[in-house]
Protein backbone atom coordinates (compact mmCIF):
# COMPACT_ATOMS: atom_id res chain seq x y z
CA UNK A 1 0.00 0.00 0.00
CA UNK A 2 2.09 2.90 -1.26
CA UNK A 3 1.55 5.95 -3.43
CA UNK A 4 4.69 5.05 -5.35
CA UNK A 5 6.24 6.26 -8.59
CA UNK A 6 4.42 3.63 -10.67
CA UNK A 7 1.05 4.75 -9.29
CA UNK A 8 1.96 8.38 -10.02
CA UNK A 9 2.97 7.39 -13.56
CA UNK A 10 -0.53 5.96 -14.02
CA UNK A 11 -2.07 9.19 -12.65
CA UNK A 12 0.08 11.31 -14.99
CA UNK A 13 -0.92 9.15 -17.95
CA UNK A 14 -4.58 9.69 -17.08
CA UNK A 15 -4.11 13.43 -16.59
CA UNK A 16 -2.35 13.74 -19.96
CA UNK A 17 -5.32 12.09 -21.57
CA UNK A 18 -8.08 13.98 -19.74
CA UNK A 19 -7.01 17.48 -18.72
CA UNK A 20 -4.18 18.59 -21.05
CA UNK A 21 -5.63 21.36 -23.20
CA UNK A 22 -8.29 22.12 -20.61
CA UNK A 23 -8.59 25.41 -18.74
CA UNK A 24 -8.54 26.12 -15.03
CA UNK A 25 -12.05 27.18 -14.09
CA UNK A 26 -11.92 27.27 -10.28
CA UNK A 27 -9.25 26.91 -7.62
CA UNK A 28 -10.17 26.08 -4.03
CA UNK A 29 -8.16 25.18 -0.95
CA UNK A 30 -10.51 23.08 1.26
CA UNK A 31 -7.69 22.13 3.67
CA UNK A 32 -4.48 23.90 4.62
CA UNK A 33 -2.41 21.44 2.53
CA UNK A 34 -4.92 20.56 -0.21
CA UNK A 35 -6.06 22.05 -3.53
CA UNK A 36 -9.19 21.26 -5.52
CA UNK A 37 -8.88 22.56 -9.09
CA UNK A 38 -11.92 22.53 -11.40
CA UNK A 39 -10.93 22.09 -15.05
CA UNK A 40 -13.07 22.57 -18.14
CA UNK A 41 -12.17 20.91 -21.42
CA UNK A 42 -13.66 19.33 -24.49
CA UNK A 43 -14.62 16.31 -22.42
CA UNK A 44 -16.60 18.42 -19.97
CA UNK A 45 -15.78 19.46 -16.42
CA UNK A 46 -13.72 17.53 -13.89
CA UNK A 47 -11.93 18.23 -10.63
CA UNK A 48 -8.32 17.57 -9.74
CA UNK A 49 -7.59 16.88 -6.08
CA UNK A 50 -4.02 17.55 -4.92
CA UNK A 51 -3.11 16.89 -1.30
CA UNK A 52 0.28 17.51 0.30
CA UNK A 53 -0.88 15.98 3.59
CA UNK A 54 2.15 14.56 5.40
CA UNK A 55 0.41 11.29 6.26
CA UNK A 56 -1.61 10.87 3.06
CA UNK A 57 -0.34 12.79 -0.01
CA UNK A 58 -2.61 12.23 -3.02
CA UNK A 59 -3.43 13.35 -6.53
CA UNK A 60 -6.37 12.11 -8.58
CA UNK A 61 -9.37 13.21 -10.63
CA UNK A 62 -12.75 13.29 -8.91
CA UNK A 63 -16.32 14.37 -9.53
CA UNK A 64 -16.89 15.22 -5.87
CA UNK A 65 -16.75 18.73 -4.52
CA UNK A 66 -15.57 19.88 -1.12
CA UNK A 67 -16.62 22.72 1.13
CA UNK A 68 -14.09 25.56 1.10
CA UNK A 69 -13.42 28.12 3.85
CA UNK A 70 -15.26 31.44 3.64
CA UNK A 71 -11.96 33.28 3.23
CA UNK A 72 -9.52 31.69 0.82
CA UNK A 73 -5.94 31.17 2.11
CA UNK A 74 -3.17 33.35 0.64
CA UNK A 75 -1.72 30.56 -1.51
CA UNK A 76 -5.13 29.88 -3.03
CA UNK A 77 -5.61 33.61 -3.77
CA UNK A 78 -2.18 33.75 -5.43
CA UNK A 79 -3.03 30.83 -7.71
CA UNK A 80 -6.36 32.39 -8.61
CA UNK A 81 -4.60 35.62 -9.54
CA UNK A 82 -2.16 33.91 -11.91
CA UNK A 83 -3.91 30.77 -13.09
CA UNK A 84 -7.59 31.62 -13.41
CA UNK A 85 -8.56 30.48 -16.93
CA UNK A 86 -4.99 29.26 -17.58
CA UNK A 87 -4.57 26.47 -20.14
CA UNK A 88 -2.90 23.25 -19.10
CA UNK A 89 -0.11 22.72 -21.61
CA UNK A 90 1.40 19.54 -20.21
CA UNK A 91 1.56 17.18 -17.26
CA UNK A 92 4.86 15.41 -16.66
CA UNK A 93 6.72 13.21 -14.22
CA UNK A 94 10.48 13.15 -13.89
CA UNK A 95 11.30 9.48 -14.40
CA UNK A 96 9.48 7.61 -11.65
CA UNK A 97 10.02 10.31 -9.06
CA UNK A 98 6.98 11.10 -6.90
CA UNK A 99 6.75 14.54 -8.48
CA UNK A 100 4.11 15.80 -10.92
CA UNK A 101 4.79 18.98 -12.90
CA UNK A 102 1.95 20.97 -14.50
CA UNK A 103 2.89 23.45 -17.22
CA UNK A 104 0.27 26.20 -17.50
CA UNK A 105 -0.15 29.02 -20.01
CA UNK A 106 -1.91 32.27 -19.11
CA UNK A 107 -2.15 35.96 -19.95
CA UNK A 108 -0.62 38.47 -17.54
CA UNK A 109 -2.02 41.93 -16.68
CA UNK A 110 -0.56 43.33 -19.91
CA UNK A 111 -2.08 40.59 -22.03
CA UNK A 112 1.24 38.86 -22.69
CA UNK A 113 1.35 35.08 -22.85
CA UNK A 114 3.20 33.65 -19.82
CA UNK A 115 4.06 30.21 -18.56
CA UNK A 116 4.00 29.00 -14.99
CA UNK A 117 4.57 25.64 -13.32
CA UNK A 118 2.57 24.05 -10.53
CA UNK A 119 4.50 21.17 -8.98
CA UNK A 120 3.20 18.66 -6.46
CA UNK A 121 5.69 16.52 -4.56
CA UNK A 122 4.18 13.41 -2.99
CA UNK A 123 6.92 12.44 -0.57
CA UNK A 124 5.35 11.68 2.80
CA UNK A 125 6.20 14.31 5.40
CA UNK A 126 8.15 16.23 2.74
CA UNK A 127 5.08 16.58 0.46
CA UNK A 128 4.42 20.04 -0.93
CA UNK A 129 2.68 21.99 -3.70
CA UNK A 130 5.02 24.59 -5.24
CA UNK A 131 4.22 27.39 -7.70
CA UNK A 132 7.10 28.48 -9.98
CA UNK A 133 7.69 30.92 -12.83
CA UNK A 134 9.06 30.01 -16.26
CA UNK A 135 12.65 30.19 -14.93
CA UNK A 136 11.92 27.67 -12.12
CA UNK A 137 12.04 30.35 -9.45
CA UNK A 138 9.61 29.70 -6.61
CA UNK A 139 6.74 32.19 -6.43
CA UNK A 140 5.21 30.49 -3.37
CA UNK A 141 4.30 27.10 -1.93
CA UNK A 142 1.50 25.62 0.14
CA UNK A 143 4.16 24.82 2.79
CA UNK A 144 7.07 27.20 3.25
CA UNK A 145 10.28 25.40 4.26
CA UNK A 146 13.09 27.51 5.75
CA UNK A 147 16.68 26.43 6.36
CA UNK A 148 15.73 26.01 10.02
CA UNK A 149 13.30 23.25 9.05
CA UNK A 150 15.38 21.59 6.33
CA UNK A 151 19.09 21.59 5.60
CA UNK A 152 18.54 19.76 2.28
CA UNK A 153 16.41 22.32 0.47
CA UNK A 154 14.77 25.66 1.20
CA UNK A 155 11.30 26.22 -0.31
CA UNK A 156 10.61 29.94 -0.06
CA UNK A 157 9.58 32.66 -2.55
CA UNK A 158 12.57 33.76 -4.62
CA UNK A 159 14.48 30.49 -4.27
CA UNK A 160 15.33 28.30 -7.24
CA UNK A 161 13.30 25.11 -7.48
CA UNK A 162 15.05 21.76 -7.77
CA UNK A 163 14.32 18.15 -6.87
CA UNK A 164 16.75 17.05 -4.14
CA UNK A 165 18.68 13.86 -4.86
CA UNK A 166 18.58 12.23 -1.44
CA UNK A 167 18.62 8.55 -2.42
CA UNK A 168 21.10 6.50 -4.40
CA UNK A 169 18.58 4.92 -6.74
CA UNK A 170 18.59 4.26 -10.46
CA UNK A 171 15.86 5.47 -12.83
CA UNK A 172 14.20 2.30 -14.16
CA UNK A 173 12.88 4.05 -17.28
CA UNK A 174 16.37 5.21 -18.24
CA UNK A 175 18.34 2.09 -17.24
CA UNK A 176 19.53 -0.14 -20.12
CA UNK A 177 18.42 -3.79 -19.71
CA UNK A 178 21.98 -5.02 -19.35
CA UNK A 179 22.56 -2.67 -16.40
CA UNK A 180 19.55 -3.84 -14.32
CA UNK A 181 21.27 -7.02 -13.14
CA UNK A 182 24.40 -5.08 -12.17
CA UNK A 183 22.36 -2.69 -10.02
CA UNK A 184 20.71 -5.59 -8.20
CA UNK A 185 23.89 -7.59 -7.62
CA UNK A 186 25.54 -4.54 -6.14
CA UNK A 187 23.26 -4.74 -3.12
CA UNK A 188 23.88 -7.16 -0.25
CA UNK A 189 20.27 -7.83 0.80
CA UNK A 190 17.19 -9.86 -0.06
CA UNK A 191 15.96 -9.66 -3.65
CA UNK A 192 12.74 -7.71 -3.08
CA UNK A 193 14.59 -5.15 -0.95
CA UNK A 194 17.22 -4.80 -3.67
CA UNK A 195 14.48 -4.11 -6.22
CA UNK A 196 12.71 -1.34 -4.30
CA UNK A 197 15.88 0.20 -2.89
CA UNK A 198 17.71 -0.01 -6.21
CA UNK A 199 15.16 1.75 -8.42
CA UNK A 200 13.23 4.99 -7.99
CA UNK A 201 9.46 4.73 -7.67
CA UNK A 202 9.24 1.00 -6.86
CA UNK A 203 7.36 0.15 -3.64
CA UNK A 204 7.81 -3.05 -1.59
CA UNK A 205 4.43 -4.23 -2.92
CA UNK A 206 5.57 -3.90 -6.56
CA UNK A 207 8.96 -5.41 -5.69
CA UNK A 208 7.24 -8.51 -4.30
CA UNK A 209 5.06 -8.71 -7.41
CA UNK A 210 8.14 -8.57 -9.66
CA UNK A 211 9.79 -11.42 -7.72
CA UNK A 212 6.57 -13.45 -7.92
CA UNK A 213 6.27 -12.98 -11.69
CA UNK A 214 9.91 -13.96 -12.11
CA UNK A 215 9.33 -17.12 -10.04
CA UNK A 216 12.05 -16.23 -7.56
CA UNK A 217 11.74 -16.22 -3.76
CA UNK A 218 11.49 -12.55 -2.73
CA UNK A 219 13.45 -13.19 0.47
CA UNK A 220 16.34 -14.91 -1.31
CA UNK A 221 19.62 -13.04 -1.00
CA UNK A 222 20.78 -11.38 -4.23
CA UNK A 223 24.18 -13.03 -3.79
CA UNK A 224 22.50 -16.46 -4.00
CA UNK A 225 20.73 -15.83 -7.33
CA UNK A 226 21.89 -17.80 -10.35
CA UNK A 227 22.09 -16.33 -13.83
CA UNK A 228 18.66 -17.51 -14.93
CA UNK A 229 16.95 -16.08 -11.82
CA UNK A 230 18.69 -12.73 -12.21
CA UNK A 231 17.78 -12.69 -15.89
CA UNK A 232 14.13 -13.45 -15.11
CA UNK A 233 13.91 -10.54 -12.64
CA UNK A 234 15.65 -8.21 -15.13
CA UNK A 235 13.18 -9.21 -17.86
CA UNK A 236 10.19 -8.49 -15.61
CA UNK A 237 11.62 -5.08 -14.67
CA UNK A 238 12.19 -4.29 -18.36
CA UNK A 239 8.62 -5.30 -19.11
CA UNK A 240 7.35 -3.06 -16.32
CA UNK A 241 9.36 -0.13 -17.69
CA UNK A 242 7.93 -0.72 -21.17
CA UNK A 243 4.35 -0.85 -19.81
CA UNK A 244 4.88 2.44 -17.98
CA UNK A 245 6.31 4.15 -21.08
CA UNK A 246 3.39 2.97 -23.21
CA UNK A 247 0.79 3.91 -20.59
CA UNK A 248 -0.30 0.33 -20.02
CA UNK A 249 -1.70 0.17 -16.49
CA UNK A 250 -4.04 -2.12 -14.62
CA UNK A 251 -5.53 -0.41 -11.52
CA UNK A 252 -6.62 -2.99 -8.93
CA UNK A 253 -7.27 -3.34 -5.20
CA UNK A 254 -6.59 -6.49 -3.19
CA UNK A 255 -8.78 -7.42 -0.23
CA UNK A 256 -7.88 -9.36 2.89
CA UNK A 257 -10.59 -10.22 5.43
CA UNK A 258 -13.04 -8.17 3.37
CA UNK A 259 -10.98 -5.01 3.86
CA UNK A 260 -8.79 -3.28 1.24
CA UNK A 261 -5.21 -4.29 1.94
CA UNK A 262 -3.14 -3.30 -1.11
CA UNK A 263 -3.53 -1.43 -4.37
CA UNK A 264 -1.33 -0.97 -7.42
CA UNK A 265 -1.36 0.43 -10.92
CA UNK A 266 -0.14 -2.93 -12.24
CA UNK A 267 -1.86 -6.29 -11.94
CA UNK A 268 -1.08 -7.95 -8.59
CA UNK A 269 -0.90 -11.55 -9.78
CA UNK A 270 0.66 -12.69 -6.50
CA UNK A 271 -2.76 -12.43 -4.85
CA UNK A 272 -5.86 -14.57 -5.33
CA UNK A 273 -7.84 -13.16 -8.26
CA UNK A 274 -11.09 -13.63 -6.32
CA UNK A 275 -9.77 -11.12 -3.75
CA UNK A 276 -9.07 -8.48 -6.41
CA UNK A 277 -11.27 -5.61 -7.55
CA UNK A 278 -10.44 -3.96 -10.89
CA UNK A 279 -10.99 -0.32 -11.87
CA UNK A 280 -11.32 1.60 -15.11
CA UNK A 281 -8.94 4.36 -14.01
CA UNK A 282 -6.32 4.98 -11.36
CA UNK A 283 -8.27 8.00 -10.09
CA UNK A 284 -11.36 5.85 -9.55
CA UNK A 285 -9.20 3.35 -7.66
CA UNK A 286 -7.56 5.93 -5.41
CA UNK A 287 -10.85 7.64 -4.54
CA UNK A 288 -12.51 4.30 -3.80
CA UNK A 289 -9.57 2.81 -1.89
CA UNK A 290 -9.05 5.71 0.47
CA UNK A 291 -12.79 6.12 1.00
CA UNK A 292 -12.91 2.42 2.00
CA UNK A 293 -9.86 2.73 4.22
CA UNK A 294 -11.30 5.85 5.83
CA UNK A 295 -14.59 4.02 6.45
CA UNK A 296 -12.75 1.18 8.19
CA UNK A 297 -10.66 3.67 10.17
CA UNK A 298 -13.77 5.66 11.11
CA UNK A 299 -15.52 2.52 12.37
CA UNK A 300 -12.43 1.64 14.41
CA UNK A 301 -12.37 5.13 15.89
CA UNK A 302 -16.11 5.13 16.59
CA UNK A 303 -15.83 1.77 18.32
CA UNK A 304 -12.96 2.80 20.62
CA UNK A 305 -15.26 3.75 23.51
CA UNK A 306 -17.29 0.56 23.16
CA UNK A 307 -14.13 -1.54 23.01
CA UNK A 308 -12.81 0.13 26.16
CA UNK A 309 -16.06 -0.62 28.02
CA UNK A 310 -16.02 -4.25 26.90
CA UNK A 311 -12.32 -4.74 27.60
CA UNK A 312 -12.58 -3.19 31.08
CA UNK A 313 -15.58 -5.38 31.95
CA UNK A 314 -13.86 -8.43 30.51
CA UNK A 315 -10.68 -7.89 32.54
CA UNK A 316 -12.72 -7.33 35.70
CA UNK A 317 -14.75 -10.50 35.17
CA UNK A 318 -11.67 -12.59 34.35
CA UNK A 319 -10.05 -11.50 37.64
CA UNK A 320 -13.27 -12.25 39.49
CA UNK A 321 -13.53 -15.65 37.80
CA UNK A 322 -9.95 -16.59 38.75
CA UNK A 323 -10.59 -15.59 42.37
CA UNK A 324 -13.87 -17.51 42.51
CA UNK A 325 -12.23 -20.60 41.00
CA UNK A 326 -9.46 -20.44 43.61
CA UNK A 327 -12.03 -20.14 46.40
CA UNK A 328 -14.01 -22.99 44.86
CA UNK A 329 -10.90 -25.18 44.79
CA UNK A 330 -10.39 -24.43 48.48
CA UNK A 331 -13.82 -25.96 49.26
CA UNK A 332 -12.68 -29.35 47.95
CA UNK A 333 -11.40 -30.20 51.46
CA UNK A 334 -15.00 -30.14 52.80
CA UNK A 335 -15.43 -33.91 52.34
CA UNK A 336 -12.32 -34.52 54.39
CA UNK A 337 -13.86 -32.61 57.31
CA UNK A 338 -17.10 -34.58 57.00
CA UNK A 339 -15.21 -37.86 57.15
CA UNK A 340 -13.18 -36.63 60.13
CA UNK A 341 -16.44 -35.86 61.95
CA UNK A 342 -17.98 -39.24 61.14
CA UNK A 343 -14.87 -41.17 62.18
CA UNK A 344 -14.60 -39.25 65.44
CA UNK A 345 -18.21 -40.13 66.24
CA UNK A 346 -17.35 -43.76 65.55
CA UNK A 347 -13.88 -44.09 67.10
CA UNK A 348 -13.63 -41.02 69.33
CA UNK A 349 -14.13 -43.09 72.50
CA UNK A 350 -10.58 -44.43 72.05
CA UNK A 351 -8.94 -40.99 72.05
CA UNK A 352 -6.63 -40.27 74.96
CA UNK A 353 -7.42 -37.19 77.11
CA UNK A 354 -5.66 -34.03 75.76
CA UNK A 355 -4.54 -35.97 72.66
CA UNK A 356 -3.53 -33.87 69.64
CA UNK A 357 -4.49 -36.57 67.11
CA UNK A 358 -6.06 -39.96 66.74
CA UNK A 359 -5.45 -42.88 64.39
CA UNK A 360 -8.65 -44.27 62.83
CA UNK A 361 -9.70 -46.63 60.06
CA UNK A 362 -11.32 -44.79 57.15
CA UNK A 363 -14.06 -47.27 56.29
CA UNK A 364 -14.57 -45.49 52.90
CA UNK A 365 -11.06 -46.40 51.72
CA UNK A 366 -10.17 -49.10 54.28
CA UNK A 367 -7.00 -47.15 55.15
CA UNK A 368 -5.72 -45.79 58.42
CA UNK A 369 -5.69 -41.98 58.69
CA UNK A 370 -4.54 -39.48 61.30
CA UNK A 371 -7.20 -37.00 62.47
CA UNK A 372 -5.86 -33.76 64.08
CA UNK A 373 -7.58 -32.88 67.37
CA UNK A 374 -7.94 -29.78 69.51
CA UNK A 375 -6.61 -31.09 72.86
CA UNK A 376 -8.83 -28.65 74.80
CA UNK A 377 -11.97 -30.29 73.33
CA UNK A 378 -13.49 -33.72 73.69
CA UNK A 379 -13.69 -36.11 70.72
CA UNK A 380 -17.39 -35.32 70.41
CA UNK A 381 -16.71 -31.58 70.39
CA UNK A 382 -13.94 -32.05 67.79
CA UNK A 383 -16.41 -33.99 65.63
CA UNK A 384 -18.96 -31.19 65.95
CA UNK A 385 -16.29 -28.66 64.97
CA UNK A 386 -15.39 -30.65 61.83
CA UNK A 387 -19.06 -30.96 60.86
CA UNK A 388 -19.45 -27.17 61.20
CA UNK A 389 -16.45 -26.64 58.90
CA UNK A 390 -17.96 -29.11 56.45
CA UNK A 391 -21.34 -27.36 56.43
CA UNK A 392 -19.71 -23.95 55.95
CA UNK A 393 -17.58 -25.14 53.03
CA UNK A 394 -20.56 -26.95 51.54
CA UNK A 395 -22.60 -23.74 51.56
CA UNK A 396 -19.64 -21.87 50.09
CA UNK A 397 -19.23 -24.53 47.40
CA UNK A 398 -22.88 -24.34 46.39
CA UNK A 399 -22.82 -20.53 46.25
CA UNK A 400 -19.50 -20.37 44.37
CA UNK A 401 -20.55 -23.01 41.87
CA UNK A 402 -23.42 -20.77 40.84
CA UNK A 403 -21.23 -17.63 40.87
CA UNK A 404 -18.48 -19.25 38.80
CA UNK A 405 -21.05 -20.30 36.20
CA UNK A 406 -22.55 -16.78 36.11
CA UNK A 407 -19.14 -15.16 35.77
CA UNK A 408 -18.09 -17.68 33.10
CA UNK A 409 -21.28 -16.95 31.15
CA UNK A 410 -20.61 -13.20 31.46
CA UNK A 411 -17.06 -13.64 30.14
CA UNK A 412 -18.42 -15.66 27.22
CA UNK A 413 -21.01 -12.93 26.58
CA UNK A 414 -18.40 -10.14 26.65
CA UNK A 415 -16.09 -12.09 24.33
CA UNK A 416 -18.96 -12.46 21.88
CA UNK A 417 -19.52 -8.68 21.99
CA UNK A 418 -15.80 -8.13 21.43
CA UNK A 419 -16.00 -10.38 18.37
CA UNK A 420 -19.02 -8.40 17.15
CA UNK A 421 -16.96 -5.19 17.36
CA UNK A 422 -14.20 -6.83 15.33
CA UNK A 423 -16.53 -7.70 12.44
CA UNK A 424 -18.60 -4.49 12.47
CA UNK A 425 -18.40 -2.67 9.14
CA UNK A 426 -20.95 0.13 9.46
CA UNK A 427 -22.07 2.59 12.08
CA UNK A 428 -25.47 0.89 12.31
CA UNK A 429 -23.63 -2.29 13.32
CA UNK A 430 -22.08 -0.39 16.22
CA UNK A 431 -25.50 1.02 17.18
CA UNK A 432 -26.87 -2.49 17.68
CA UNK A 433 -23.86 -3.52 19.77
CA UNK A 434 -24.23 -0.38 21.88
CA UNK A 435 -27.88 -1.23 22.48
CA UNK A 436 -26.87 -4.68 23.75
CA UNK A 437 -24.35 -3.09 26.13
CA UNK A 438 -27.07 -0.73 27.39
CA UNK A 439 -29.52 -3.59 28.00
CA UNK A 440 -26.76 -5.60 29.71
CA UNK A 441 -26.13 -2.71 32.11
CA UNK A 442 -22.65 -1.74 30.90
CA UNK A 443 -23.81 1.61 29.51
CA UNK A 444 -26.46 3.86 31.00
CA UNK A 445 -29.16 5.04 28.66
CA UNK A 446 -29.31 8.80 28.63
CA UNK A 447 -32.37 10.23 30.33
CA UNK A 448 -35.35 10.26 28.02
CA UNK A 449 -33.39 8.68 25.17
CA UNK A 450 -35.31 6.11 23.18
CA UNK A 451 -33.94 2.90 21.78
CA UNK A 452 -32.34 3.61 18.41
CA UNK A 453 -33.98 2.25 15.29
CA UNK A 454 -31.74 -0.60 14.15
CA UNK A 455 -31.04 -0.92 10.42
CA UNK A 456 -28.11 -3.34 10.61
CA UNK A 457 -28.65 -6.61 8.79
CA UNK A 458 -26.79 -9.96 8.93
CA UNK A 459 -24.19 -10.84 6.31
CA UNK A 460 -25.76 -12.71 3.40
CA UNK A 461 -23.72 -15.06 1.23
CA UNK A 462 -24.59 -17.29 -1.70
CA UNK A 463 -22.78 -20.63 -1.68
CA UNK A 464 -21.11 -22.03 -4.80
CA UNK A 465 -24.14 -24.30 -5.17
CA UNK A 466 -26.66 -21.45 -4.84
CA UNK A 467 -27.74 -21.91 -1.21
CA UNK A 468 -28.38 -18.88 0.99
CA UNK A 469 -26.07 -18.53 3.99
CA UNK A 470 -26.64 -15.94 6.73
CA UNK A 471 -24.11 -14.78 9.31
CA UNK A 472 -25.03 -12.83 12.44
CA UNK A 473 -22.99 -9.67 13.12
CA UNK A 474 -23.85 -9.61 16.83
CA UNK A 475 -25.80 -11.52 19.50
CA UNK A 476 -29.18 -10.01 18.62
CA UNK A 477 -28.76 -11.03 14.99
CA UNK A 478 -27.46 -14.48 16.04
CA UNK A 479 -30.64 -15.04 18.04
CA UNK A 480 -32.89 -13.77 15.27
CA UNK A 481 -31.21 -15.97 12.66
CA UNK A 482 -31.32 -19.10 14.80
CA UNK A 483 -34.80 -18.83 16.27
CA UNK A 484 -36.75 -16.76 13.71
CA UNK A 485 -35.19 -17.11 10.27
CA UNK A 486 -34.06 -20.75 10.49
CA UNK A 487 -36.51 -23.63 10.31
CA UNK A 488 -36.04 -27.10 11.78
CA UNK A 489 -34.14 -28.69 8.88
CA UNK A 490 -31.88 -25.70 8.15
CA UNK A 491 -28.26 -26.14 9.22
CA UNK A 492 -26.65 -24.21 12.08
CA UNK A 493 -22.86 -23.67 12.38
CA UNK A 494 -20.69 -22.23 15.16
CA UNK A 495 -17.00 -22.41 15.95
CA UNK A 496 -16.35 -24.79 18.85
CA UNK A 497 -15.63 -23.40 22.30
CA UNK A 498 -14.96 -19.73 21.45
CA UNK A 499 -16.90 -16.59 20.56
CA UNK A 500 -18.23 -16.35 17.04
CA UNK A 501 -21.23 -15.73 14.81
CA UNK A 502 -24.14 -18.07 14.27
CA UNK A 503 -24.19 -19.22 10.64
CA UNK A 504 -27.42 -20.48 9.09
CA UNK A 505 -27.68 -22.37 5.80
CA UNK A 506 -31.19 -22.43 4.31
CA UNK A 507 -31.52 -26.01 3.12
CA UNK A 508 -34.91 -25.64 1.37
CA UNK A 509 -35.63 -29.13 2.67
CA UNK A 510 -32.88 -30.55 0.43
CA UNK A 511 -29.80 -32.63 1.17
CA UNK A 512 -26.84 -30.23 1.00
CA UNK A 513 -23.69 -30.94 -1.04
CA UNK A 514 -20.47 -31.36 0.98
CA UNK A 515 -19.12 -28.11 -0.46
CA UNK A 516 -21.90 -26.12 1.24
CA UNK A 517 -20.91 -27.52 4.64
CA UNK A 518 -17.29 -26.55 3.98
CA UNK A 519 -18.18 -23.00 2.91
CA UNK A 520 -20.52 -22.46 5.88
CA UNK A 521 -17.79 -23.83 8.16
CA UNK A 522 -15.30 -21.34 6.73
CA UNK A 523 -17.74 -18.50 7.38
CA UNK A 524 -18.22 -19.64 10.98
CA UNK A 525 -14.43 -19.79 11.42
CA UNK A 526 -13.84 -16.42 9.74
CA UNK A 527 -16.46 -14.54 11.76
CA UNK A 528 -15.08 -15.76 15.07
CA UNK A 529 -12.11 -15.15 17.33
CA UNK A 530 -10.32 -17.92 15.40
CA UNK A 531 -10.22 -16.03 12.09
CA UNK A 532 -6.85 -16.16 10.39
CA UNK A 533 -6.13 -19.65 11.68
CA UNK A 534 -5.60 -22.53 9.26
CA UNK A 535 -7.33 -25.18 11.37
CA UNK A 536 -10.55 -24.30 13.20
CA UNK A 537 -13.00 -26.80 14.69
CA UNK A 538 -16.60 -25.97 13.82
CA UNK A 539 -19.71 -27.65 15.21
CA UNK A 540 -22.77 -27.98 13.02
CA UNK A 541 -26.23 -29.44 13.47
CA UNK A 542 -29.76 -28.96 12.24
CA UNK A 543 -31.52 -26.00 13.78
CA UNK A 544 -34.08 -28.22 15.55
CA UNK A 545 -31.28 -29.46 17.82
CA UNK A 546 -30.36 -25.97 19.02
CA UNK A 547 -32.08 -24.73 22.19
CA UNK A 548 -31.99 -21.53 24.22
CA UNK A 549 -31.84 -21.94 28.03
CA UNK A 550 -34.36 -19.88 29.99
CA UNK A 551 -32.98 -16.55 31.14
CA UNK A 552 -29.74 -16.87 29.15
CA UNK A 553 -27.91 -13.98 27.46
CA UNK A 554 -28.74 -13.00 23.84
CA UNK A 555 -27.22 -15.43 21.37
CA UNK A 556 -26.45 -18.08 24.01
CA UNK A 557 -27.59 -21.57 22.99
CA UNK A 558 -27.02 -25.23 23.86
CA UNK A 559 -27.02 -28.34 21.69
CA UNK A 560 -26.30 -31.97 22.48
CA UNK A 561 -26.38 -33.56 19.03
CA UNK A 562 -23.89 -32.29 16.48
CA UNK A 563 -21.23 -33.05 13.89
CA UNK A 564 -17.83 -31.37 13.70
CA UNK A 565 -15.42 -30.40 10.95
CA UNK A 566 -11.95 -28.85 10.92
CA UNK A 567 -11.60 -26.09 8.33
CA UNK A 568 -9.59 -22.94 7.54
CA UNK A 569 -11.04 -19.43 7.84
CA UNK A 570 -10.42 -18.29 4.25
CA UNK A 571 -13.65 -17.01 2.68
CA UNK A 572 -12.10 -15.38 -0.38
CA UNK A 573 -14.08 -17.57 -2.79
CA UNK A 574 -17.50 -16.75 -1.32
CA UNK A 575 -19.84 -14.16 -2.75
CA UNK A 576 -21.54 -11.70 -0.41
CA UNK A 577 -24.91 -10.27 -1.38
CA UNK A 578 -25.64 -6.62 -0.67
CA UNK A 579 -27.70 -6.32 2.52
Amino acid sequence: MAFDGVTIAAVVSELQDKIVGGRVYKIAQPEKDELLVTIKGNGGQTRLLMSANASLPLIYLTEKNKTSPMTAPNFCMLLRKHLQNARIVSVAQAGLERVVRFELEHLNELGDLCRKYLIIELMGKHSNIIFCDDKDMIIDSIKRISNVISSVRVVLPGCEYFIPKTQDKAELLETPPEEIGKILTGRNMSLYKAVYSGFTGISPCIANEICYRAGVDADKAVSELDGSELGAVSDILCGLAQDIKSGKFFPNVVYENRQPAEYAAVRLTSYNKDNTKEFESISELLEYYYAEKNAVTRIRQRSVDLRKIVQTALERNVKKYDLQKKQLDDTQKREKYRIYGELLNTYGYSAEPNAKSIEALNYYTNEMITIPLDPTLTASENAKKYFEKYQKLKRTYEALTELVKETGDEIEHLESISNSLDIALKEEDLAQIKEELIESGYIKRKGGAKREKITSRPFHYISSDGYHIYVGKNNYQNEELTFKLATGNDWWFHVKGIAGSHVIVKSNGEELPDRVFEEAGRLAAHYSQARGQEKVEVDYTQKKNVKKPNGSKPGFVVYYTNYSLVIDSDISGLVMEES
